[in-house]
């Protein structure tokens, strides 16, 4: 499979969160406006990135028996190096984000691509499938959280589109934690039906 296909995948193919449901609590949890997904998003796909790195660099070294542990190390080194960052630069957002930057550590979809991936493959596929799976799951944040702030607050990245009388009376279900599973189930119904009916034409 080329470098081209390994990007690809993530973002839409094998989309973490649409196509495999990977990394649904900070789906959930961070959506509630945009700049909170893109942040978020961005955060995993650095992590992702250089994880995905190290480990298939060092792949072949890596002792089978502490495989795990061993991509748990590479993973929380890079997710400390995030927090601090994000601490240092971007205040507001990382308090907005709170805990859910730590537990990138444990998030599935990076530590599913470590084993599953780059433990396997070279580093420049491997590099390829951190960032395109790191897309993928940024534009499935941004498309929840487009949904829910403008349905929430009436506006998108800060910016008022309803106008006042809407944001006087948002849908404020749309941003708390029922609003985010209702949305979640119409927006996974929308791409199981989409793949359906793109498998159906195919035959």
């Amino acid at each position: 499979m080329s470098i081209a296909q390994d990007f690809s995948r993530g973002i839409m193919r094998e989309n973490p969160v649409f196509k495999q449901a990977l990394g649904m609590c900070p789906f959930l949890a961070v959506t509630t406006s945009v700049e909170n997904a893109l942040g978020m998003g961005a955060a995993a796909t650095f992590v992702l990135v250089f994880s995905n790195f190290l480990v298939s660099l060092f792949r072949k070294v890596i002792p089978s028996k502490v495989r795990i542990p061993s991509y748990i190390v590479i993973i929380a080194t890079f997710v400390t190096l995030v927090d601090l960052l994000m601490n240092a630069y971007l205040p507001a957002l990382h308090s907005s984000l709170g805990i859910f930057i730590p537990l990138i550590v444990v998030n599935c979809i990076i530590l599913g691509r470590a084993e599953g991936f780059a433990n396997k493959n070279k580093v420049l596929p491997s590099i390829a499938d951190g960032i395109g799976m790191g897309l993928g799951f940024t534009l499935a944040m941004v498309i929840m959280a487009t949904f829910r702030e403008i349905l929430g607050n009436g506006s998108w990245l800060g910016f008022n589109l309803l106008g006042e009388s809407y944001q006087n009376q948002p849908m404020l279900i749309a941003i708390l934690a029922p609003g985010a599973f209702i949305l979640m189930a119409f927006i996974l119904g929308f791409f199981n039906i989409m793949e359906k009916r793109k498998r159906g034409g195919a035959r």
